[in-house]
């Protein structure tokens, strides 16, 4: 009979051992499985850290009011401009500055001029239009890469483009230039600075005082800096016609 006890008592030390428990997940295991917060929403990479401009605002206002008028989605602007579903939501929520080529594009996708884009920004009673000392929208033109750069001064208005007036910064010498065509005729006037500028075959000296009007179809552009920095003023005035 006591061999008979033996297989009790280990049967029963057998079914007196608990299951072995299974080890707690560290805590720093719970919380790379608890779902990611979102991040702030002033802290993405798209977004600004400053407040819009009043201009910003208003291109912002006036391209929704646009593209909502031609009953347009953001979709559809985006495959007409190539220009990013995210950026357009940017632009039109003033949370991102833009280009002179990209609000160009914009104007293309909504079936507008450029112009109509600034129609009713800042036109005060009888057509009159200010922008005062340093507040020209700083435009982006071929010639920002070298350093250029470019100040608009006045916002033309109607469905025509009749012209467009720029201030013109080089703070630094450049050796590379770029070359510009376009139709209508140029106006350039010197306020500071050494340029020598190259209008077909010829070469002009330009120092402050003096001042250029050609023909913007011929090719045109900086051939040398003689002394920075360099300010001038340059005027763009178009054939009449609807602007393409």
């Amino acid at each position: 009979m006591a061999a008979q006890t033996k297989p009790r008592a280990s049967s029963a030390s057998h079914t007196a051992r608990p299951p072995a428990a299974r080890p707690a997940l560290p805590k720093s295991d719970v919380a790379t499985r608890t779902p990611p917060r979102a991040p702030a929403s002033g802290r993405t990479a798209s977004s600004r850290t400053d407040a819009p401009t009043p201009l910003e605002r208003y291109l912002g206002s006036t391209i929704r009011e646009l593209r909502r008028k031609h009953g347009l989605t953001i979709a559809d602007i985006s495959e007409r401009s190539g220009i990013s579903r995210g950026m357009l939501s940017r632009i039109e929520t003033g949370r991102t500055a833009t280009s002179l080529d990209t609000l160009s594009r914009l104007a293309q996708g909504l079936g507008v001029s450029l112009s109509a884009l600034f129609r009713n920004y800042d036109v005060a009673d009888g057509g009159v239009q200010l922008v005062k000392k340093g507040r020209g929208m700083e435009v982006v033109r071929r010639g920002t890469r070298s350093g250029h750069t470019y100040s608009l001064l006045a916002y033309d208005q109607g469905p025509t483009r009749l012209f467009e007036p720029f201030l013109i910064t080089i703070e630094k010498p450049s050796e590379t230039f770029p070359i510009f065509e376009h139709a209508g005729v140029e106006f350039i006037y010197m306020l500071e600075g050494h340029i020598q500028y190259r209008h077909g075959k010829n070469v002009y000296d330009l120092t402050p005082g003096d001042a250029l009007t050609f023909n913007g179809e011929v090719p045109h552009g900086p051939e040398k800096l003689v002394r920075c920095p360099i300010r001038f003023i340059t005027v763009m005035i178009y054939p009449a016609g609807p602007v393409e």
